[in-house]
């Protein structure tokens, strides 16, 4: 049998996700073919979450019961920082332990927005045109309103829709890009596409990708926030009520994306689509996995239970390492 660590925790804002995400693994690993131990990342140390043993950083171990535990893999489900960032894959593949995201430099590209963005416009991936500022650039305000109005505002390098603000008057700008900098020190400003949301997981196999069942995201405030992502603050709509053509055209769309960003595991693309054209919101590397998330309904839309796709991502990266 494998032994797993499900990591989890973390600093960041969306903590309190990775502990939810955390939990269903625990639920749904398959006990014929794994153990695990649940640790936490906490701003003091790493620890076993039952017996709050310290974990050894120097190769990934607990000394539990007088005996030595190692590990065969890692489920990675923190969200945000160090995970998201490639921090924590750097980590883990110089000790030369699979893990189950993407590699560092995946995860690092894929977390900050913009140089994701700059990335996929030479491979002519649909994406709202967006500026990034710094802090020592201060506000070029005609260069923002040359996106027109309304705007999105939002951290470079964040998740799960903290610090993001709908601005549709000048006035507003400067106090929402104040907002959006507690979280980054980056910031991305991006035009607004009038559209539906949508969003679909990819996951490999082998050399087989399977792209989910598309989700429509009807968010109950102007847009995604947190609590629609997280508290049910939207209704998710799996399969998505499109034409085949459409769904085929995001499913096509989010594998050519999970090819060209070299992908591993399970990863979300989220799209808003205009017209007939699905544009680019953001990949997720580290998708939620709480029961309100959507990953878990789009792999029972596909006629797989939660073990088995678990079961998937752990076989998968395992041998691609």
């Amino acid at each position: 049998m494998k032994h797993i660590a499900i990591l989890t925790g973390g600093p960041s804002a969306e903590r309190g996700i990775s502990l939810k995400s955390a939990g269903l693994v625990e639920d749904f690993l398959n006990r014929k073919k794994y153990t695990s131990r649940t640790i936490l990342v906490d701003s003091d140390g790493w620890y076993e979450k039952e017996s709050r043993t310290r974990v050894d950083l120097n190769d990934f171990s607990l000394q539990i019961g007088g005996k030595k535990e190692t590990f065969d893999f890692v489920f990675l489900i923190i969200h945000g920082t160090p995970a998201e960032d490639g921090k924590l894959q750097g980590y883990f593949e110089y000790l030369g332990i699979p893990h189950s995201t993407c590699k560092t430099l995946s995860a690092a590209l894929t977390f900050n927005k913009q140089m994701c963005k700059n990335l996929l416009r030479a491979f002519d991936i649909p994406l709202a045109p967006s500026i990034l500022i710094r802090p020592e650039d201060g506000i070029d305000e005609p260069a923002i309103l040359s996106l027109g109005l309304p705007v999105f505002v939002k951290p470079n390098n964040n998740g799960s829709s903290y610090g993001i603000s709908k601005v549709s008057q000048r006035e507003d700008l400067s106090s929402a890009i104040e907002k959006a900098f507690e979280y980054d020190n980056e910031v991305i400003i991006e035009a607004f596409l009038e559209g539906r949301e949508f969003g679909c997981g990819v996951v490999k196999e082998g050399g087989q990708l399977h792209a989910f069942p598309i989700t429509e995201i009807i968010p109950e405030a102007e847009f995604f926030t947190y609590e629609a992502k997280y508290e049910g603050a939207s209704q998710e709509i799996t399969p998505a009520e499109v034409s085949e053509v459409l769904s085929l055209q995001c499913q096509a769309l989010s594998k050519k994306l999970y090819t060209v960003l070299s992908c591993r595991g399970m990863v979300r693309f989220d799209f808003i689509l205009v017209g007939e054209q699905f544009y680019l919101l953001e990949a997720n590397t580290i998708p939620g996995l709480s029961p309100a998330s959507i990953i878990p309904q789009q792999a029972q839309a596909y006629g797989w239970s939660i073990e088995h796709l678990l079961d998937v991502v752990i076989e998968d990266c395992i041998c691609d390492v």
